[in-house]
């Protein structure tokens, strides 16, 4: 009998961790043969461990709740991309591709940089990046190491790429560490913000459609979230009308518009034999804001750690002391969601029933295809 009830135990903490997130739960073979990855600190994973800038996040507490440690993503424990990795049924993480060469690649590799952007010098008041039109000639020389080991077959590498699934989240820091950074960019007042959104979406356009000629057919764009609204805001901006920027906010909605209405022209020809789903940001992180307490969060102005007010002024120092409860957090620190927070955002975009998160399919479905 008690054999039996430890067996019952056992199999409720392992459906627990498996809910929770602490261990993989996954089919016993990936819906797709690799996973590829664009994007900037909400996703980057350690490619900027090397580079001289302020946006590097190996140190504690960063990592502080992921099973490797410290590794360079920037939170406490994993980032949107790797949770959708499991959802998928990779059974470990994309790696940073500063580290991935050889056979690896074929899995999929993580291209993202901290501080990156669409325009080659957003981010630069930080320091080094990998801009998204550097991202886009990595992958362009991954495919080339990829040729070898389909012994030269381009037909073979083109089957094989058609079946993998991409990631692109790009346009946060075109605002936030540039279009609103006049002290240090011309960019607010070289462009009103539709040209400027226009201008943004015409050079994305362009590094989308060569990922298309590199080989890439299934394709997540993420648009902007909610980051009006995130930590490093609040303890900037002071209205008596809302407690968010929705100078940004309006700004985010601009670009974000016109970034599905590309979507939907690349899906209906402009790329034969392409499928990109239009991931919507803002909506699912304004939707969590709004249902913060339903979802298990209790803090959702401020960062789990950081300085001053709403620990938004400055991200967490090597050794903070981090919360204790990061479960309780929406944001780790000033500018990123808290694992917790990643959690619920991939699982809700992986097989959403709505369009109102993803368009015109949820990523399950684009799996699938």
């Amino acid at each position: 009998m008690r054999k039996f009830c430890d067996l019952g135990l056992l199999l409720i903490v392992v459906l627990w961790l498996g809910f929770n997130g602490r261990a993989w739960s996954q089919p016993q073979q990936a819906q797709v043969p690799g996973f590829f990855i664009f994007g900037d600190s909400l996703v980057d994973n350690g490619n900027n461990n090397r580079m001289i800038t302020l946006s590097r996040a190996n140190y504690r507490p960063y990592g502080i709740d992921f099973p490797q440690g410290v590794t360079g993503r920037f939170t406490n424990g994993r980032t949107y991309v790797d949770v959708l990795a499991q959802l998928l049924g990779f059974r470990t993480y994309i790696p940073p591709y500063s580290s991935t060469r050889g056979a690896a690649l074929l899995r999929g590799v993580n291209y993202a940089s901290g501080a990156a952007g669409i325009r080659d010098e957003t981010g630069d008041n930080l320091g080094a990046h990998t801009s998204m039109n550097q991202q886009v000639s990595n992958f362009g020389n991954t495919v080339a190491e990829m040729r070898r080991f389909f012994r030269g077959d381009a037909n073979a590498l083109s089957t094989y790429l058609g079946r993998c699934i991409f990631y692109s989240g790009m346009g946060s820091n075109d605002y936030l560490n540039n279009y609103f950074m006049p002290n240090f960019y011309t960019s607010s007042s070289d462009y009103t913000t539709k040209a400027y959104a226009a201008a943004l979406l015409q050079d994305y356009s362009r590094q989308l459609s060569q990922l298309y000629t590199l080989g890439a057919r299934k394709v997540i764009v993420t648009g902007v979230g909610q980051i009006g609204c995130i930590p490093y805001q609040l303890a900037r901006y002071h209205s008596n009308s809302s407690r968010c920027n929705e100078n940004i906010n309006n700004a985010i909605l601009i670009f974000n518009s016109g970034l599905k209405k590309m979507v939907d022209n690349f899906n209906r020809g402009r790329l034969p034999g392409a499928k990109f789903v239009y991931l919507d940001s803002y909506q699912s992180t304004f939707d969590l804001f709004q249902n913060a307490s339903a979802a298990g969060f209790e803090v959702i102005d401020k960062g789990c750690c950081g300085v001053g007010r709403n620990n938004g002024q400055i991200t967490c120092l090597p050794l903070q002391q981090a919360c204790t409860d990061r479960t309780k957090y929406l944001f780790w620190d000033a500018f990123h969601p808290t694992e917790a927070a990643n959690i619920q955002l991939g699982k809700a975009s992986y097989s959403s029933n709505t369009q109102s998160y993803t368009y015109p399919i949820n990523i399950q479905q684009l799996a699938m295809l």
